[in-house]
This record gives structure tokens, sequence and C-alpha cells, in this order.
């Protein structure tokens, strides 16, 4: 059978209610990929995308780049590294080649399991519906088996799981409040829905990943950083984790969903190369979501990023969510890890700077971000750098290995030390 390119979807959005409304059209030719609002979507909620998509009901073409032919909202439904990966075993047992597929085929092939209220339809038939419940343990292994190259056999639940973003296996599951060990890939009625970050010995942390970022997670909250809920889950044996990390979904509430769009998106700023400057994304949140709170807030957390060498902070980790109403706010700290750069490079950037950022860098960072004054901001600074000095202990509580604690630890007193110069008070 021959392999046909998908030519229209029809997009729709999930509103927090659980009701489904008509958002408008996308389309391809040999032009490229286009979309056309739905007249009455525009005039009931308002742009999905301010900066880069019109207010208006005129076709509207995606720019060849960054976002492989799609606009960034749409493109923003996609998954990145693992959920791309597992589409293309599932394209190759169907002999299609992964270079016929375009990213129409992608969203056909997401459906109404993007992250975030967007669906997709009509849905491609590749993946087959899992009902009932898994096992966490098995999908576990069957993922990080996969990831580390050990087999090329794909569970139909691990595709049905595998519509997230970032390149580390991980699966979108739904789990019951009264009986946590029970999950599934498809949600009913009282499920939560979670998402489940497993392990490898090829991660930069092994099978401490989950364990480490935990601690991170832990630290960011008591910062005031509004990371997202998240718990450990006890990992099976075999797998070499203790735990792995599991993070409550934001963007859902309890009947439905709320639009998310990531940075790299919202700003067309490529997430896999350095594209995108802390002070523009502080200026553009202040501007989207209408609070100098809100520059205030992403401030520290980049405050908290440059201190605790969490490099790999690039567009696709932050995003905003936009409720019913149209209002806009900054999603929850994510994907807030260990991650140093080789060359100690943050993937955005601080005024210019990828790495130890002059003082009036940051001077003109904390401007930007509705400080009345250096000193004022230099404050938020100084209780970043108290929160992550409890590194140590909040590791070992956790379970982190003294080998993986001493390294961090390391690292992390090195970044204090290239900046403080950011918490010297000038006499």
């Amino acid at each position: 059978m021959s392999f046909k390119p998908v030519q229209k979807l029809d997009v729709s959005r999930t509103l927090s209610d659980g009701t489904s409304v008509a958002v408008g059209v996308l389309a391809q030719n040999r032009q490229g990929v286009f979309f056309q609002y739905d007249s009455e979507y525009l005039q009931q909620f308002g742009n999905l995308s301010p900066f880069t998509l019109n207010e208006s009901v005129d076709l509207q073409r995606a720019p060849r780049a960054p976002h492989g032919g799609l606009h960034g909202v749409f493109a923003d439904s996609l998954p990145d590294g693992w959920g791309l990966l597992l589409q293309d075993r599932v394209f190759r047992q169907h002999d299609i080649l992964p270079a016929q597929v375009t990213a129409m085929d992608r969203l056909a092939f997401v459906g109404r399991r993007a992250m975030g209220a967007l669906n997709f339809a009509p849905e491609s038939n590749w993946q087959q519906q899992q009902s009932g419940t898994v096992d966490l343990s098995m999908l576990g292994l069957e993922a990080q088996a996969l990831f580390d190259g050990q087999t090329d056999d794909v569970l139909a639940a691990l595709v049905a799981a595998g519509s997230s973003g970032g390149a580390r296996p991980k699966a979108q599951l739904y789990f019951h409040p009264d009986n946590p060990q029970q999950c599934r890939t498809y949600g009913e009625e009282g499920d939560e829905p979670w998402l489940v970050k497993f392990t490898s010995k090829n991660l930069a942390l092994g099978h401490e990943e989950g364990l480490c970022e935990a601690v991170y997670l832990q630290l960011a909250e008591q910062a005031d950083l509004q990371p997202p809920e998240f718990r450990l889950l006890d990992a099976p044996q075999q797998s070499g984790a203790r735990a792995w990390l599991a993070v409550k979904r934001f963007d859902c509430s309890e009947q439905g969903k709320l639009h998310m769009h990531s940075a790299c998106g919202l700003l067309d700023a490529d997430f896999r190369m350095p594209s995108l400057d802390y002070e523009d994304l502080i200026k553009a949140s202040r501007q989207l979501c209408r609070s100098p709170a809100v520059g205030q807030l992403q401030f520290r957390r980049a405050i908290f990023n440059l201190l605790a060498s969490n490099q790999d902070d690039h567009s696709k980790n932050w995003a905003f969510l936009q409720n019913d109403q149209g209002r806009w706010s900054p999603a929850p700290f994510y994907d807030v890890t260990f991650s140093p750069h080789p060359f100690a490079e943050h993937a955005t950037s601080y005024v210019g700077f990828g790495k130890q950022p002059p003082l009036k860098s940051i001077q003109k960072l904390a401007a930007s971000a509705g400080y009345s004054n250096w000193k004022q901001a230099q404050l938020a600074v100084q209780e970043i750098a108290e929160v992550l000095s409890g590194f140590a202990q909040q590791a070992r509580q956790q379970g982190v290995s003294s080998s993986t604690t001493k390294l961090m630890s390391e690292t992390l007193e090195q970044r204090l030390s290239e900046n403080k110069h950011l918490m010297q008070v000038k006499s």
C-alpha cells in the first residue's frame, strides 16, 4: 500500500471543563503548511499564539524554520527525541520511511494525545488504542531497553504513552489516587495524569537522574519558584534505579485541559541551538501575562539555573498556560535538574553571556524584570544561593549516592564562586 501524506487536519481545543471547540484548519500543499482560524473561535477565545499568529481568519503560512514547516503553536504538540523515536519505529513497522513522513502526518499520529489542549483529526490509525491497566515496571524496563539500544521491539502501550517532549525515556500515564500502583495509558474517570521519567545508564547521572531532579524540584519549591507537583515511584531492582520521577501534568485540569505554549513555539526560538536570551524571555513573559510579578519570577528562575548549573535551559523548557478566558500565566518551573554543558554554556543567555555573566548584565536583567533597584534584586539572588547551599543535605535525605552528591556539590560551589560578584554588597 502506497503512503499518502496527510493534506488537511481539523484543529480543536479541549477546554478546562472537558468540552471541545473547533479552532481552525491546517492544510498543506507544495507551497507549505497553512492555517486558518475558525471565526467563532477567534471571537470567543482570541489568539492561541499572540506573537507569531495573526488574530485573523486569513490563511497564514507557516515559516519553513525552525519548526519543520509548522507554525510554532502546532509544533508544540509534537514530541521531541524520545517520542519521535517511538513514532519512527511504528512508521517503519508499516514500511513507511521516516523521510516520507511530514510534520502534519506526525500531528495526525499524536491526535488527541498531545501535551496541551490542542487535538488533530482525523487521527492516523497507526497506533492501536490500549485499554485497561499497564504494568509500570514492565513499561519502564521496555523504555530503558529501547533507549539503550537493546531491543528494536516497541510495546504498543509505550507508543500510546509516548507523545511528550524531551530526549529522555518517559511515559504519559494516568494513576488513580486510591491505587497509585495501578496506571493506564488512557485516562478513566477519577484518574490523575502524570509524566513518568525513566532512567538509563547512558544518561549523564545514570540511574540517579530521577532522584537528583527530585532534589532540585524540592530546592526550587523552597525558593518559591513554583515547580510542578512530583513524587518518586519505586523502580524494579533490575532497572538499576532506586526510583523513577513522576511529575503531575500541569496542562491538565480536573476535567479537561489548558492550552500550553513553549517559548520555542511562541517566539520561534529554535531549541536545538542557543537562540533565546533571558532578557527576551522576561520581556515576553511580562507582556504576555500582563504582570510585573511574572518578570521577577522568571528572573529568580534564571538565577536558580545559573547557580544550580541547569544549563539545558533551552526554549522548550519554558512555557506558558492559557485558560479558557484567554489569560496567560507562566507554566510551573519544569525540567529543572543538574545539567552542566561541556563548555559550561547555558542554552539561554544572560543578556548575551552564556556563562559567568557580568554584574551589569544581571542588573539589566533585573531592570527588565521590574525590580525597582538592584539591591532588591540582589536580595533575590542571595536567597537563591542560600537555598542551593542546602543541596548536599537534601541529596543525602533523598538517597543520592555520596559520589554523585560530591560531584554535584563541587560543581555548585564552582558556580557560586564564578558568580560571587552578583552577591557582593558594595560599601
